[in-house]
């Protein structure tokens, strides 16, 4: 059941959720999922192109019910996405057309027709509101983060940071448990734990690749907590100049942030199972592939932030293994990323 990810090509959905010109979650499996989309001179147009993503998009472990729905939250939010990331509009721009996507929301949520701008996105979305009676709320807010993507590049602190993954992660988790009617509290407090945890384990995957478009989502408080300075974050980290005190400093940092999202995500670990069938196992993958993603962004430490940790089809067996013996939080046992 992105982030984390059904999203933004971000960590943005519980069963499988999620940036800037590439997918943010793909710590499990490419997919080539249906009407998956290409956004040029501002249209959005569906087109078959491979995209990276951190759950497999109404894969068939997902209930055949329900996957003209998910199908139908994805391109929403990459749409969105896309409007905010892709392309070489101006921020005025991008700012501008968020506005009309949230507008086009607004008018299928009152039962009129959206604009013919994004009829591919909005036409089987409204089917799904309606049929569903999906929250509202989630949908905007997932606007709101992608609104503060096109304006804000860094993070005060975690509070700040955990605001945004409120906003851009933990809305899909969300309406895919509305999807299969889950709504008790505890459900959602691991939703959402697993969505921000796999939010930021993209994050820290993605420093390298984030820095060199200016982004940085390691909070500030925290650099400075560890003496590393926020410039050097930024800059290109394998310079010669580069002292071995500087290396250990940010090694630590990377370490430390990669345990706090690691305690995160086992915090919201059992929520696999509470989800039914099939779906419970494909979280289990995801709960996984994000626990072994950050295993090798911490081990790789310092080298983090010139290259960015993948899995590949090697890890598989290991993925595996431990999804399947997930009985309890114990069941996630660190060490057996090693």
């Amino acid at each position: 059941m992105s982030a984390g990810g059904l999203t933004r090509k971000r960590a943005t959905a519980v069963v499988g959720n999620g940036h800037h010109g590439r997918s943010r979650g793909s710590i499990v499996a490419p997919i080539r999922p249906p009407g998956a989309s290409s956004l040029q001179h501002g249209q959005w147009r569906p087109v078959s192109v491979e995209h990276y993503e951190n759950f497999p998009v109404a894969s068939l472990l997902c209930p055949r019910r329900l996957r003209p729905a998910m199908r139908a939250i994805y391109a929403y939010a990459r749409c969105a996405d896309d409007l905010a990331d892709e392309g070489d509009a101006p921020a005025r721009q991008r700012l501008a057309d968020l506005a009309d996507f949230e507008a086009d929301l607004h008018a299928i949520a009152a039962g009129h027709a959206a604009s013919m701008r994004w009829r591919a996105v909005f036409d089987p979305l409204a089917q799904t509101l309606r049929q569903h009676d999906l929250p509202l709320s989630l949908l905007t807010d997932l606007l709101s983060a992608f609104r503060q993507d096109v304006v804000q590049t860094s993070y005060a602190d975690r509070p700040t940071l955990l605001d945004y993954c409120r906003r851009s992660a933990q809305p899909v988790g969300r309406l895919l448990l509305h999807l299969y009617g889950i709504a008790d509290a505890e459900s959602l407090r691991q939703s959402d734990a697993i969505c921000c945890a796999l939010q930021l384990a993209n994050f820290w995957q993605d420093l390298s690749v984030d820095r060199r478009r200016g982004r940085l989502y390691v909070p500030l408080a925290d650099a400075r907590r560890f003496g590393v300075d926020a410039g050097q974050l930024l800059e290109d980290t394998g310079n010669a100049r580069e002292s071995t005190r500087e290396r250990a400093q940010v090694r630590a940092l990377i370490v430390d942030l990669v345990s706090w999202t690691r305690d995160m995500m086992e915090s919201g670990a059992p929520l696999v199972h509470r989800i039914p069938g099939r779906a419970g196992w494909e979280l289990r993958f995801v709960v996984q592939g994000g626990l072994r993603i950050l295993h090798k962004t911490a081990r790789e430490g310092h080298d983090a932030m010139q290259t960015r940790p993948t899995l590949g089809r090697a890890d598989a067996p290991a993925l595996a293994w431990h999804a399947i013996t997930m009985r309890s939080p114990r069941g996630l046992v660190r060490e057996g990323h090693a």
